[in-house]
């Protein structure tokens, strides 16, 4: 996959040699949260909403597992709000694929903390976004600070108990502007309880060329810069990093929502480029289809006519 991604840029032509190693499946758009750059949140898909069924899912994984390294099981949504999430995991693991989830925390109950542990889910991110209740729902809203402390606590409780080494556990902190001097003290909480590792990182803003409340004011924790409009008192925003023409997930990995359809990535929210459907076709014809090549010839030639790209800092990442 690497090769064909390299040999691409090399001569500025989609060529696709290999099946991906790594995927993203969603579980479910529901959520009880109300986060503000959120469109699960937000609750204004333009896409059907729901939740994966198990037999859907089986399917995809009896076709994908000879190839398959990794699943996230995340796009959109809370995945603990689907009753089949955690059986669904263990369908994964028992075909050797690592598994990685996201979640809030607020439904990390003992018995789910337990069955998390049992299911052998490999990795498993937090969402924390604040250490205090006032700055934790400024953008969690709806949300409970003290719910994601307990729920932390209790999967490391649970793993103690169980004798396991997973889920690696992460505090995932988006930067805000109105989290960012929380930064250190995230970090030394999340020490102190003892998960395996606190990630801080930057936030995707919508809308964000005329600037917004939420970016922070330290520019090392934002993914976009302020562009001198040549008025003092006005200024743009832009993203720190070039939009290039290349993108190396269209080569190695893709996005499945819960009915089913391929979308290129986790920045097509609506799946609005839908590049086949797994209910109808199998999932190798669809990674060598027509679509998908089309569309990444499309990242080489002109990444910054697809609206999806314009706020992307993670296709200019290069796999060495």
């Amino acid at each position: 996959m690497a090769f064909g991604f390299y040999y691409s840029r090399l001569i500025n032509k989609p060529v696709q040699i290999g099946l991906p190693f790594f995927i993203s499946i969603e579980p479910t758009t529901s959520c009880n949260l109300r986060c503000p750059q959120c469109p699960s949140g937000l609750r204004e898909f333009t896409r059907p909403t729901g939740m994966l069924q198990n037999q859907l899912f089986e399917k995809i994984i009896l076709q994908t597992k000879k190839h398959l390294h990794s699943l996230t099981f995340y796009f959109q949504g809370e995945p603990y709000l689907n009753p089949d999430f955690l059986k669904m995991v263990s369908f994964a693991n028992d075909n050797n694929i690592f598994t990685i989830t996201s979640t809030n925390a607020h439904y990390l109950t003992e018995e789910n903390a337990k069955q998390t542990v049992l299911s052998k889910l490999d990795k498993l991110i937090i969402s924390v976004d604040g250490i205090t209740q006032e700055v934790y729902e400024k953008y969690r809203i709806g949300g409970q600070y003290t719910k994601v402390i307990e729920g932390t606590k209790e999967i490391l409780r649970q793993k103690q108990l169980l004798k396991s080494s997973t889920p690696h556990v992460v505090w995932q902190f988006v930067v805000f502007k109105t989290n960012e001097h929380q930064i250190e003290a995230v970090k030394k909480l999340g020490k102190e309880l003892g998960v395996d590792e606190v990630k801080i990182k930057t936030a995707q803003i919508y809308d964000f060329e005329n600037g917004h409340d939420l970016i922070p004011e330290n520019e090392l924790y934002s993914r976009y810069k302020k562009s001198d409009s040549g008025n003092t008192d006005s200024y743009r925003y832009e993203l720190k990093n070039k939009l290039l023409n290349q993108c190396w997930r269209m080569w190695q990995g893709c996005v499945i929502t819960w009915d089913g359809k391929i979308v290129p990535c986790c920045f097509d929210k609506d799946a609005k480029y839908k590049l086949g459907n797994l209910e109808t076709d199998t999932f190798e014809s669809i990674w060598f289809s027509a679509p998908y090549t089309n569309f990444r010839r499309s990242i080489l030639k002109s990444r910054n006519q697809i609206d999806i790209c314009t706020n992307c800092t993670e296709g200019t990442k290069v796999w060495s």
